[in-house]
């Protein structure tokens, strides 16, 4: 028989750290065929849940995980203790969005965070939904009242099934700052001039002046705050150590000058305090011996051509965002990376909100209301209610060393659930982006986990291990509904020189190159600073 799941000790090795802003999380340990625990989890005596903070969203995500939570959550935990908000777009115009400032404090007080994907609409939304007004994104207020650092997005591997990558990639987008929070006006012919003002009542200074001669311009005016990168580059260089990955640094600073800044104190740090350790775990290797620092646009060919995995990057927001889009279409799609948000309080205690990156899948619900079968695979969706629950325990126990047992449950319990949605995959009982037209639907596959959780945790042994899996095949991917055939064929057709429907090494090599994507020799030397 095999065995399902673990009573992991600890996962984190200075749990009662109170004043540490990061801690030590203990490296994720393979437990698909480990021999287990005895559970404490039953129906009969469900356990109280520490404090949480809930943020519900909308459409087919807030749909699936009402089921998620009615199924899998609250059969075994009593969640009196979560505080529970619904930042819908209507909820959020009736309270004048008081609703997502009262969720933003709470937030800030308990410190652990779970939310379901929002809408943030857009003019066209505003008048479909009858709303009052225009309404900003929650994720801005949430970024600056937890002063955000930033925002965690990680491959999720499924252990016995091929993804896109093999090995886990991690990536840090700071989490303020940019684009994002741009000042802007569409103005005609004039002078735009920046003048800073310093706090102390020193004399101001012009940023930047110049002179618009075309009739139609939009001025934009941003600026990124780095007081909180050495808080970044410590939470990176621990993560990529405990993972084992390689780091790397992303910028454009070669033409955008004023990026430098980021770079030098993330280099700064790595050598002051890491890069012994790095050197011993040898994991500069690829890099060259150092801390390597990446051009965007080299940054953008390199997550293509290093699908084995094994490195970590860390960028300025906005290219953090495009970056980790990226790397969700090479592993698979925005379901298959996580979304953390990392803060901390005015005292410096962490704060962790989890979600989702993909959004509120407006197209399955349209399906769903349409009386249409649904499959939503709720991976990520899953990963990120996890993780808040790991994290909302962790606090618990570090303001308590009472709450050991309870720790301990809840870490039973999550290591339980992820092993029984993985192995639901894995015996061929997945969504249809996974098991292709015969897979489940949203309800049957979320009833199917449920079924397998409760035999799990029941000591219920499975007789025939789950199977190892080759990547399944995208075409019932949603995301694979994008991609021009016949574009694709004329492509394929290009190389195919012969016309007998396959290419040889040549051609294939010839494609490559030309795309941009064949692999590179690695020098023994330090590459160049690009």
């Amino acid at each position: 028989s095999v065995a399902r799941r673990t009573a992991l000790s600890s996962h984190s090795s200075s749990v009662l750290s109170k004043n540490a802003l990061f801690t030590k999380q203990a490296p994720v340990q393979s437990f698909a065929f480990q021999k287990f625990a005895t559970s404490s989890i039953s129906t009969d005596a469900k356990v109280t849940a520490p404090p949480m903070v809930y943020i519900a969203g909308e459409e087919m995500t807030h749909y699936c995980m009402d089921l998620v939570v009615d199924k899998w959550i609250k059969p075994y935990f009593d969640i009196s203790n979560w505080d529970h908000y619904d930042l819908s777009c209507k909820s959020r115009d009736e309270s004048d969005d008081k609703v997502l400032l009262d969720a933003v404090e709470a937030g800030k007080k308990i410190g652990a965070i779970f939310k379901e994907p929002t809408i943030t609409p857009s003019t066209v939304q505003v008048k479909e939904m009858g709303l009052s007004k225009a309404l900003g994104s929650p994720n801005g207020a949430m970024r600056r009242g937890w002063n955000g650092i930033t925002i965690s997005r990680d491959t999720i591997h499924i252990e016995g099934i091929e993804l896109g990558y093999k090995n886990p990639v991690l990536f840090e987008r700071h989490a303020v700052g940019g684009e994002y929070a741009a000042g802007w006006a569409e103005v005609g012919k004039g002078t735009l001039i920046t003048n800073y003002i310093p706090s102390d009542g020193s004399d101001p200074i012009i940023v930047d002046k110049r002179v618009f001669t075309d009739d139609h311009n939009v001025a934009v005016v941003y600026h990124n705050p780095y007081d909180n990168i050495e808080d970044l580059a410590h939470y990176f260089f621990k993560r990529c150590l405990e993972a084992k990955v390689t780091p790397y640094i992303v910028t454009k600073k070669t033409v955008f000058k004023w990026q430098e800044g980021f770079w030098a104190t993330m280099k700064r740090v790595f050598e002051a305090e890491y890069k012994e350790d790095f050197e011993k775990e040898g994991l500069l290797k690829r890099s060259g011996g150092d801390l390597q620092h990446l051009i965007s646009d080299a940054a953008t060919m390199q997550i293509i051509r290093w699908t084995e995995g094994g490195f970590g990057m860390a960028a300025h927001n906005y290219d953090g965002d495009m970056l980790t889009d990226q790397i969700a279409q090479v592993h698979r799609s925005p379901g298959f990376i996580t979304s953390n948000l990392i803060g901390k309080d005015d005292e410096g205690r962490i704060i962790k909100e989890y979600e989702a990156s993909h959004g509120t899948v407006t197209d399955l619900w349209l399906d769903h209301l349409a009386g249409k079968d649904t499959s939503l695979n709720p991976l990520g969706l899953v990963e990120a209610l996890i993780g808040a629950m790991n994290h909302a325990a962790l606090l618990q126990l570090e303001a308590d060393e009472n709450y050991k047992g309870t720790y301990d449950e809840i870490m039973n319990y999550t290591d339980t659930l992820r092993l029984s949605l993985h192995n639901t995959f894995r015996y061929g009982q997945g969504t249809r982006d996974m098991a292709g037209p015969t897979g489940f639907t949203t309800e049957d596959f979320i009833d199917k986990v449920a079924w397998r959780l409760g035999r799990y945790l029941s000591d219920d042994l499975e007789s025939i291990a789950p199977p190892v899996l080759d990547e399944p095949d995208r075409s019932y991917n949603r995301e694979f509904e994008n991609v021009d055939m016949p574009k694709l064929h004329a492509l394929f057709d290009k190389y195919d020189l012969e016309g007998a429907g396959k290419i040889g090494f040549k051609e294939f090599a010839q494609m490559l190159v030309k795309m941009g994507i064949a692999p590179v020799k690695v020098k023994a030397d330090k590459e160049a600073d690009v």
